[in-house]
This record gives C-alpha cells, structure tokens and sequence, in this order.
C-alpha cells in the first residue's frame, strides 16, 4: 500500500507531520477530516516518490539535441488549452507526454512529470529541463505561478513563440528560392565545365587554329574545374569551418556579429529581426510581471547576438546604478570600432574594399532614434511592455515588406547572373567556331 507524508492541523491551529498509509490521496484526506484534522499539504512518500519516479524515466527513449522550436511552440499551445479548460497542470502534463513522439519533448516531459510528482513547482521541474525550456521560458512561468496566472502567461508565451516562429518561417521561405536558383546555376556551370567545353577544346585542338582570349581563359578555367573538381565542395565547407572556428572565442563572436549588422543588403534584415525579437521578449516579461533586471538579463541571453547582448548588460548595468531604459540605450546602441569586424570585412570583401565599407558604416546605430522615444515614452507613461509590444509589431512588418523587397530584387539579379554566364560561354566556344567557318569558306 502506497505511503503518504502529510503534514495537517487540529482545530487548535497545532500543526503535525506524519506518513500514512492508504490507497490514495482522497483516502487521506477523507480519513484525517473525520478525525477533526485539516491537511495542509500531502505528497508520496519520498520511497514510494522515488519509484515512481524510476518506473516513470525508464519510459524515456534516446534523444540528441534540443527540443526544436516548433515542437515546443505547439507544446505550449496545447498546454494553454488544456489549463484553460481547467484541468490540474499534472493531468495536462501527463495527457501531453502520452500523445508526444519518442524524443527529447517527451523525454523532458517525463522528468518534469516525476519532478511535480515529487513536490517541486511547475517552474522548478521545467528548470531542471534546459534542453526544452529555456530560462525565459521557466522565469514566465514562474511569473504566472507567483501571481495565480498561469493560464494567462501560458497563452501569452504561445503568442509569443507563434509570432518568433512565423518570423523565422518568413525568412526561411524568402531565403529557399534564392539558395536553390544558385546551386541550380552552379550545377549548370560544372557540368558546362566538365562535360562541354571539353569536348570543344578537342574540337578546336584538331584544327590547329589560334583561340581568341576569352576562349583561352574559359579553356582555362574548364581545365581547373576538371583537375580540382574535389575542391568545389571542399570550398564553402572550409569557409563555413573557418567562420565556425573564429567565432568560437567570444571577441571574434563579438566581431562576427556586427559583420552580420553592418554588411551590405542582407545586415537591414538581420538587425531589424533581432530588434524585432528582443522587443518583443522584453515585453512579454514585463507584461508577465517578472521584474524589470530579470526581465532584462533575459532577453540578454536570448537574443542570439553578440552585440545586443553588450548593449544590453550595459542598459542592466545602467539601471542598477538607478538610469532609465531609454537613456543607455540611447548611449549604447552605436558599437565602437571593433578590429574582428574589420576582419571580416576584409576576408570577405576583396581587402581594402570590405575596409572601405566598414569605415563607411562605423556611426550606424543598432537601435534607432523611434525604438529609444518609444521605450522613453513607455517608461513615462508606465505602458513600457505595450511601447515594447508596438515596436515588436512594426519591426515584424519591416522585416517582412524588406525580405518581399529583397526577394523582389534578388530574383531578376540571379538571372541575369545565369544569363551572363552561360552566355558568356556560349560566345566564347562559337568565337573559334566563327572563325574557322570564315577561313574554310576562303
């Protein structure tokens, strides 16, 4: 028979704990009131807790990696509707563990299942999880368990998670044509390469005739892809190695980062979405009542970028020695001269060029002038999480209008790209062709 700790009260307000033996809680329960005692609280004892517990992990199946956001955000959707419906958080929990596919959701679900089973909070079990919930993920929980809330910050923290998804489904969808149409392109090429132009300079060799010097340089080129062909995936995987490298010391991270801010055409979009997402983060904490240097050091570690998290230790800093939001965020958002930034750049832009375009950039904020007047005004106004939540919106809207221009621009370049090329080539086998004609017709 499953043993019981319980702690309860007599009709003169004197406490007691003690382990009983019964089928179930309600058993207790019934049995204690009978006796003119109140229970305070009751849990499984902790040896029964602890085989409970085993019974519960040795469900658990491998898993690698973390949780992806989709899986968590429809999660968190599915959680909500059930508290809404009024069900216990245990009995949610367990409906939802059932339904999930073997893997790293529902392993976690198990663990924070036996954690809450064997008396921790729902925020305490889900901390012990991080490979699914991450810290603003546990700290609004928490917010809603403190304030008696939690079905209120459950569909907050869905919203939230829905509009971060959708973003980055946007981006991925604008981003699949233009990286397909250039593989395509450089497919097209390597086989031009390897398998035609070499048979024309068979061709040409046999009539003993001198080429002209665009169809020398293709010749040329023809024959190095043919030699080194090995090299052509070898190429992006080591500058994928040697950006992975770098960046795993922090200053080069740092660096890394602002590149990605600060470079032509595609840096607009990466700014705006990281604004777009650390607003919106900072707002959905403060709406659900975490403290404003929590709240804070949060969207720090959650905004995946080297140069909003500086920015952002300096506002934490700020505000601990008693400034505002507004005014070391006005101070902050213009990144000094940073020589790892300047690296890249030159890596990546043919030397004195890439120099060039830093230099021509260096004065550019991170945050402009209408993110800091709205925070100010929030600030004012005690409306900071719906300024946030404004800015959240408008910059989601400019990041989508700016990804539909940019693709609306990109797509014509990579075909008159392609066009060039293969044009190209084709001029610079019929040239020889051409002239051969001429001098048999002679």
């Amino acid at each position: 028979m499953p043993k019981y700790k319980i702690e309860a009260v007599d009709a003169t307000g004197n406490g007691f704990t003690d382990v009983v033996d019964a089928e179930n809680e309600e058993e207790v329960n019934a049995t204690l009131r009978s006796q003119g005692y109140m229970v305070t609280k009751i849990s499984l004892h902790k040896e029964r807790k602890a085989a409970q517990s085993k019974k519960k992990k040795d469900g658990k199946s491998f898993a690698f990696g973390k949780v992806k956001s989709k899986i968590l955000t429809e999660f968190t959707r599915n959680l909500s509707i059930l508290q809404d419906a009024g069900l216990p958080i245990l009995r949610s929990l367990n409906i939802l563990m059932s339904q999930a596919p073997p893997g790293a959701l529902k392993n976690s679900l198990i663990d924070v299942c036996a954690e809450i089973e064997s008396g921790s909070s729902l925020s305490e079990a889900m901390a012990k999880c991080p490979k699914c919930f991450n810290r603003l993920y546990v700290n609004m929980i928490k917010a809603g368990e403190a304030g008696g809330a939690l079905e209120t910050i459950l569909q907050r923290l869905s919203e939230f998670l829905e509009r971060s998804e959708q973003l980055k489904a946007k981006i991925k969808s604008a981003m699949t044509y233009p990286i397909a149409v250039v593989f395509f392109a450089l497919g097209i090429l390597a086989f031009i390469m390897v398998a035609i132009v070499p048979k024309f300079e068979e061709i040409f060799a046999d009539f003993d005739t001198e080429l002209p010097a665009m169809t020398q340089a293709l010749m040329t080129v023809s024959n190095m892809v043919v030699e080194y062909w090995y090299l052509i995936p070898v190429f992006p995987f080591s500058v994928w190695l040697f950006i992975k490298t770098t960046t795993s010391f922090e200053y080069m991270r740092f660096g890394w980062h602002l590149f990605l801010l600060r470079v032509p055409i595609f840096g607009p979009l990466f700014e705006k979405t990281v604004v777009a997402r650390t607003t919106r983060t900072l707002g959905t904490l403060v709406q659900s009542g975490v403290p404003i240097l929590e709240a804070i050091h949060i969207t720090k570690e959650t905004s995946n970028n080297g140069v909003f998290e500086k920015m952002y230790s300096q506002i934490l800093e700020a505000i601990r020695d008693g400034d505002t939001i507004a005014n070391p965020m006005k101070n902050f958002s213009k990144p000094s001269f940073h020589p790892a930034c300047l690296f890249y750049f030159f890596f990546f832009f043919f030397g004195p060029i890439g120099c060039l375009m830093y230099m021509m950039k260096l004065n550019q904020k991170i945050m402009s002038d209408i993110v800091i007047n709205m925070v100010d005004v929030g600030e004012e106004t005690g409306e900071l999480d719906k300024m946030l939540y404004k800015v959240a919106d408008v910059f989601d809207e400019e990041v989508e209008v700016y990804t539909d221009q940019l693709m609306s621009m990109i797509e014509p370049l990579l075909i008159i790209f392609l066009g060039v090329m293969v044009g190209g080539i084709v001029i610079a086998l019929f040239l020889p062709m051409i002239k051969l004609i001429e001098s048999l017709s002679k």
